[in-house]
């Protein structure tokens, strides 16, 4: 990800949470250094605090971004990350196999291939941001 930030000159501030106690002072810092936005790691320390996250966003008017629905489903502004619901039907499937006979070693890694982009224009709305028509149409999700 730096690397692509700074192709396209973009600086990006790493902070690091490992307790609900650390999220103050992380947005503290946030504003701080004037952050545009906030990406949160798909971690199930934070999407279990996403309420928490995007409220301290929602204060200090942060967009959050995630890879989880659950973000902009809580108030966050977008989430674009692999399905879950794709997920669970391939871990079905795979259980399927295994309770079929088949070895878990022989079965091959599978990677996700249904990614979902989901917006909250809500939230855009709060932060006097414009989505574009063409990214709220490529959306598997608007909410309004």
């Amino acid at each position: 990800m730096q690397d692509a930030a700074r192709a396209i000159g973009v600086q990006i501030l790493v902070t690091r949470a490992v307790a609900e106690s650390d999220f103050e002072p992380v947005f503290a810092t946030l504003v701080r250094e004037r952050a545009g936005a906030l990406l949160v790691n798909s971690d199930v320390f934070f999407t279990s605090r996403r309420d928490q996250i995007v409220t301290l966003a929602a204060r200090h008017a942060l967009p959050v971004m995630s890879a989880w629905r659950e973000y902009p489903l809580a108030g966050g502004l977008v989430s674009y990350g692999p399905s879950l619901l794709a997920a669970f039907r391939q871990i079905g499937l795979y259980t399927g196999k295994i309770l079929k006979g088949a070895k878990p070693a022989d079965l091959p890694v599978v990677q996700p291939t249904a990614f979902e982009l989901v917006i909250n224009l809500r939230t855009a709305k709060s932060l006097g941001l414009d989505v574009p028509l063409h990214l709220q149409q490529l959306a598997d999700e608007v909410i309004e």
